[in-house]
């Protein structure tokens, strides 16, 4: 394995963490994964801060282990510069599509991959 092909490994299985019940209802969990200047851009168009999503996060949607989760495919991802990269994928929740993109930067080897900023669109779905 190259170190990029390593450090797409790693930005993507943050991303896919992100989408677990166990790490969305957590705090903790989803801080490790979020950079502190972390912004987003939703499905529904709002605009979220790094505090506004550690604090909301647990009672989104997709953050209940007992309800629906949301459904990845054809995550791909490039490495842009050293410590960016960029991962792009499309979600199913419930009856919900939606394209995703997602920048991932390291800045502190301690740290690790963290989630700058993230946006989604939503998509028909019957859009391939």
């Amino acid at each position: 394995m190259t170190q990029e092909s390593g450090e797409l490994a790693a930005a993507i299985a943050g991303e896919l963490s992100l989408m677990d019940p166990a790490v969305r209802s957590s705090r903790t969990e989803t801080a490790r994964l979020l950079d502190p200047e972390f912004t987003e851009v939703g499905a529904s168009g709002r605009r979220y801060t790094y505090a506004e999503t550690l604090a909301e996060l647990p009672d989104h949607p997709g953050s209940s282990p007992t309800g629906p989760r949301y459904e990845p495919s054809a995550i791909t991802g490039v490495v842009l510069a050293p410590g960016l990269i960029h991962l792009t994928y499309t979600t199913t929740f419930t009856c919900h599509r939606a394209h995703r993109t997602s920048l991932w930067r390291k800045q502190d080897p301690r740290t690790g991959w963290r989630m700058y900023y993230h946006q989604a669109t939503p998509i028909p779905l019957d859009t391939p």
